[in-house]
């Protein structure tokens, strides 16, 4: 997702999908370690994702534009 659309989003909708990517990467985590993750870099994408949304998240609580 591209840190523009995030900014679009409110606060709570970022909480939202925060929890959500997090149930991803812990689905993925255990996919990857049973043996059953075909394209790994899934797992690298989401991480991404996740830091994003805390980043633009943080910035939403400092006001920084």
């Amino acid at each position: 997702m591209k840190a523009i659309e995030i900014r679009e989003m409110g606060a709570d909708k970022i909480k939202e999908k925060l929890v959500e990517l997090k149930k991803e990467l812990f689905n993925l985590r255990f996919q990857n370690n049973v043996g059953q993750l075909e394209n790994t870099a899934t797992l690298s994408n989401v991480k991404k994702d996740i830091a994003r949304f805390y980043t633009i998240f943080n910035e939403m609580n400092v006001n920084i534009s």
